[in-house]
């Protein structure tokens, strides 16, 4: 089983390359978002213990948020591999997915960092705003404090994998195959 998390600030353009990676490994998406709204339509226990903490304006604690990933593994024991996007967000996730991971005799096999300037990132959200409707799309400085708020916060997974040698630098920009192609190449290399 082959894991990625696949890292990137609002814009990279990791929804774009998640979905092509998924198609090229076989990978299972794994989506935090996704996870929560799944478990909270099922109704399941998690999903109603999630649902408390966000009825009240509260983040979903992380050990509710690791039940549902460790819920999603096992719901999936055939997976050639998961990929992970918007999670882990701080050293303490990355230290429970490592653990839950271990315990299912896997691991993250890379963490891929999409770099992008700032000034194309602000350029392509304030372009996907136009067409989107998103509104945290909308307006220059609401733009660059999504992009300051990631940097602020994901640094320190970055730097976690980073200790473990798993974290690896890709452009994030040109054309979505050259990108995509940068990926491929990272990935392969350790799959061999």
């Amino acid at each position: 089983m082959f894991n990625i998390i696949l890292f990137g600030p609002p814009g990279s353009g990791k929804g774009t390359q998640s979905e092509k990676l998924i198609s090229r490994y076989g990978l299972k998406h794994l989506s935090t978002g996704d996870l929560l709204r799944s478990e909270i339509a099922g109704q399941t226990p998690l999903g109603m213990e999630a649902k408390s903490f966000m009825d009240k304006g509260q983040l979903v604690p992380d050990e509710v948020v690791i039940g549902m990933i460790s819920t999603a593994l096992e719901a999936n024991p055939g997976a050639k591999g998961f990929l992970f996007d918007g999670f882990p967000r701080t050293e303490a996730q990355s230290e429970a997915l490592d653990k839950l991971l271990k315990l299912k005799q896997t691991e993250i096999g890379v963490v891929l960092a999409l770099i992008v300037s700032e000034e194309e990132l602000v350029k392509r959200l304030l372009q996907r705003g136009l067409t989107s409707g998103r509104s945290d799309d909308n307006g220059e400085e609401v733009v660059r404090a999504r992009i300051t708020e990631y940097h602020k916060k994901t640094s320190v997974v970055a730097d976690y994998y980073a200790r473990f040698n798993k974290v690896v630098h890709v452009p994030g920009e040109g054309s979505v195959d050259e990108i995509f192609n940068n990926l491929c190449v990272e990935i392969d290399k350790r799959l061999k």
